[in-house]
């Protein structure tokens, strides 16, 4: 504690005589006692002077401090004295007073108005505040007058060292190449310190390592950290912590100190070669696995991360490089082994492998520590497998006749069990692939024969699927496709390639092409077709026709003399034999329809029927037609006119004489009594179509059809009404046209309340003589017509 006394008197004092040496001696002229005094001359003395003597006291005043020093964080009993304001003006007499205003003034600093001393009340902070502004004042005691202009001055705060070195940005991480030389720069630290830089060495700060030696070592003063090793080796240790120190006052004992930690970690390079776990692998196959199936792995480690990890595997040797092959995996860091061919454990039953692994990416940096890469064995044996039946060849081509015998043979397959047991084989036809059964196969030696005739015109082309299957295992199956071509025989006799029919100039000259008529045949000799064309025997001498050959295999048929009439005779057939070149040769006579028809002058046919002579002279029968077209549009006019004009006649709205319904006009509405309000209007019953003004118009069709209604002519007052509403009511429901009155159903409503039956007579299944109407003489006066009514009926019925 003494020695940390001493140090802080020492960095006090140390401006302090600093300061006493560069000041002027002026400045000691009053006596201190260890406070700073602020002075000033008299006014009035200074009045007095000349105006030269003025400028030399003025000049006198540039002694005077304008600051003051207290130190920070002074704690005690009493204020601490700071200095001590004095004016030349102030005899002693006590009639001066001191005021103090600016920064601080009454809170933290207090001025004694009597002597001028300035005590600080607070601690104070140079890291809050460095510095004060104030203005100090002498004004007379009583009247307050200022007796000279205000001075402001400054008071600072001396630091003192009472903040150690911080690391804002602590804790630290970085990185580093592993490999790295000596020397090599990893990161730089920066430390602060809140003290002030200037006065003293409280910020003045040294850096060291506590602790991550002897890799790295660190720049007292930059804080630059390096490695302090050669070569360090992440595959040995990959992180280093390393504790930093920043201490102020220079690094000399009893400064502030500081620490933060930096986590190094050293980075990858490719300073490893890849290396197999194990130099020999052992590795067995099913000889019928799937092409591309994988077989094995084999996986060189590395010690290196990342991309310096990465090898490529290739296969470099071996009896076995044309059916494997090796891949590499860049997620597992393995080759993979695939078949490239398919095996076969009777040919071969093991394969020998040199395989090799090398880096991908390599740092030529480190070539001097050898190849980058590493070779291992790879033993495949191959296990043998029940394997389907192998055909001789993977297709068969056969060729037949069409006119081969049934049961002849076509051809033959083989298939054998590549296996040692060697199964015996049984051979069959998929019958998918020959629905019409037309070809038959002997199942023990595979030998193809003809079941149904072939018709190479039908069908050039068969094709079928012969199945092989091992007797001792049926699951063990083999497909063939075999092709069947059918070879052409000469069986189709040649015909006329279409129908032809010739046209024959009456106007004609001798010697003139009438038709030219080609031939086909449906045969397909080798060497093509060629036709022979000849008259029938008893036709060789026809005094109208002849035949040409032409070079295209063609026939053209020529007339031997003009002055053909239609009305002589109209058509001439002429038979034509046809023979082909085949082996035996074939023939057929086609038959040739000659026309004669009447011709222009230039050879255009115009007519070739008889009827055409009987036509009158001038007119054609384009001109006919038309004529005749006229004639029918002019009557379908009159026609039209004449129903038009009927039409017109007919009135638009139907009349009321014409309504066969005002017959329910002569019925007598016998209502429900005096409570029935609801009775049925008889006038919805003469033209319902009419109740609302409308009345339907026989000039506009419906847009649906419905049954005309049957005219009912008026009848006698006895017609059953019962049967009449039926028939409205039906042709109502009926009719789309009508709108949808529903009042017949309300009719038979009579009221509430009332004593009688019903009296409505559509409700009664008996006849009208069954019925005895003398009580309605008893009912009361309300119905004493009523029963004069219908006595009066029977007694007249029964007249």
């Amino acid at each position: 504690m003494p020695e940390r006394l001493a140090e802080m008197l020492l960095d006090l004092w140390t401006p302090l005589i600093i300061l006493w040496i560069t000041l002027p001696p002026c400045i000691f002229m009053a006596p201190m006692n260890h406070s700073q005094v602020l002075m000033s001359g008299s006014p009035l003395e200074l009045n007095r002077l000349g105006e030269e003597q003025r400028i030399l006291n003025r000049s006198k005043r540039g002694w005077v401090w304008n600051q003051m020093f207290v130190l920070e964080e002074f704690s005690g009993p009493e204020p601490i004295l700071v200095g001590r304001l004095h004016t030349d003006l102030d005899p002693g007499s006590k009639k001066i007073k001191y005021i103090l205003s600016g920064d601080g003034a009454g809170t933290i600093f207090q001025i004694n108005d009597v002597t001028g001393d300035i005590h600080a009340i607070k601690r104070l902070d140079r890291e809050e505040k460095a510095e004060y502004t104030l203005t100090a004042q002498a004004v007379d005691w009583e009247t307050s007058k200022p007796l000279e202009p205000p001075s402001e001055f400054i008071i600072k705060v001396q630091d003192i060292n009472d903040n150690a070195p911080e690391f804002l940005n602590g804790p630290y991480h970085a990185t580093v190449p592993e490999m790295s030389i000596l020397g090599t720069s990893v990161t730089n630290v920066t430390a602060t310190d809140a003290d002030d830089p200037v006065y003293g060495n409280s910020a003045k700060l040294v850096y060291s390592i506590l602790e991550g030696q002897p890799y790295f070592s660190i720049e007292p003063e930059t804080a630059i950290i390096k490695t302090a090793l050669p070569n360090m080796d992440r595959e040995a240790k990959e992180e280093y912590l390393v504790v930093i120190q920043a201490k102020d006052m220079g690094g000399h004992s009893g400064g502030l100190s500081g620490t933060t930690t930096l986590t190094v970690t050293l980075t990858d390079v490719n300073d490893n070669p890849p290396k197999f776990a194990q130099s020999l692998y052992h590795f067995s196959v099913p000889e019928d696995v799937v092409l591309g199936t994988a077989i094995g792995r084999v996986k060189a480690n590395d010690q290196d991360i990342g991309e310096n990890a990465q090898s490529s595997y290739d296969i470099i040797d071996g009896d076995g490089t044309a059916l494997f092959e090796i891949t590499s995996d860049a997620q597992a860091q393995d080759g993979i082994i695939r078949l490239r061919k398919p095996l076969d454990f009777e040919t071969k039953k093991s394969y020998t492998l040199k395989v090799e692994a090398a880096n991908v990416h390599i740092d030529p940096r480190f070539s001097s520590r050898g190849p980058f890469k590493d070779t291992a064995t790879v033993k495949i044996v191959v296990e043998d497998a029940d394997e389907p039946p192998v055909f001789s060849s993977p297709t068969y081509l056969l060729e037949v006749h069409e006119n081969a015998a049934l049961n002849s043979v076509i051809g033959q397959v083989t298939a054998r069990d590549p296996d040692i047991t060697s199964s015996p084989i049984r051979f069959s036809i998929d019958r998918h692939t020959d629905l019409e059964r037309q070809f038959n196969i002997n199942a023990d030696d595979g030998k193809i024969t003809l079941a149904t005739p072939l018709d190479r015109e039908l069908s050039m082309w068969h094709n079928i699927t012969i199945i092989a299957t091992e007797i001792r295992n049926h699951s063990q199956i083999s497909r063939v496709p075999v092709a069947i071509k059918v070879l052409d025989v000469n069986d189709n006799a040649p015909e006329f390639a279409s129908e032809y029919e010739a046209f024959l100039c009456e106007n004609g000259k001798p010697g003139q092409v009438i038709q030219t008529v080609s031939a086909m045949d449906k045969d397909d000799p080798k060497n093509g077709h060629y036709f022979l064309y000849s008259l029938l025997p008893e036709m060789v001498n026809n005094p109208n026709f002849t035949i040409k050959k032409n070079e295209d295999n063609s026939l053209s048929i020529l007339a031997k003399h003009n002055g053909f009439n239609r009305q002589k005779q109209e058509v001439y057939l002429l038979p034509i034999v046809i023979s082909d070149s085949g082996n035996p040769p074939l023939s057929s006579t086609s038959t040739l329809t000659i026309r004669v028809c009447g011709c222009s002058n230039d050879g255009v046919v115009q007519s070739c029927n008889v009827e055409a002579y009987v036509l009158p002279i001038g007119l054609s029968m384009g001109a006919l037609i038309a004529i005749l077209a006229c004639i029918i549009l002019l009557l379908v006019i009159v026609v039209l006119f004449v129903t038009l004009r009927r039409h017109k006649n007919e009135p638009l709205i139907i009349k009321d004489d014409e309504d066969v319904r005002e017959n329910i006009i002569r019925y007598d509405d016998e209502g429900g009594g005096e409570e029935d309000t609801e009775a049925f209007d008889i006038a919805t019953l003469q033209n319902p179509d009419g109740i609302n003004g409308f009345l339907p118009r026989k000039d506009i069709k419906p847009d649906l059809q419905f049954m005309p209604r049957q005219g009912l002519a008026p009848v006698p007052n006895g017609v059953d009404v019962d049967e009449f509403i039926n028939v409205r009511l039906h042709e109502a429901d009926n009719d789309p046209t009508a709108p949808p009155y529903d009042s017949i159903q309300i009719y038979g409503y009579e009221g509430r309340g009332s004593v009688a039956g019903s009296l409505s007579s559509l409700e009664s299944t008996t006849s009208d003589s069954d019925q005895n109407f003398d009580y309605l003489s008893d009912w009361g006066p309300r119905f004493k017509r009523l029963g004069e009514l219908y006595s009066v009926g029977e007694s007249d019925k029964e007249t």
